[in-house]
């Protein structure tokens, strides 16, 4: 992802898919629930990482295990 910032709170989301040796990220192996892609702006779909604080938060919530 080229763009470093969460679309939902503006912080850093520390994605690093497609960066170093094997391309990993925290974020390859989570689960995100479909609700909150809907916090998403449009414009940032699919081109801007959600960051795992807001995951962890939604998941919490929202009681997702």
């Amino acid at each position: 992802m080229s763009n470093k910032y969460c679309p939902i709170c503006g912080e850093e989301n520390l994605c690093m898919t497609g960066s170093g040796e094997h391309g990993n990220c925290w974020c390859d192996s989570e689960t995100f629930p479909n609700e909150i892609l809907e916090l998403v702006p449009a414009e940032s779909l699919r081109k801007h990482c959600i960051c795992k604080n807001c995951l962890d938060t939604y998941k919490e919530d929202h009681k997702i295990i």
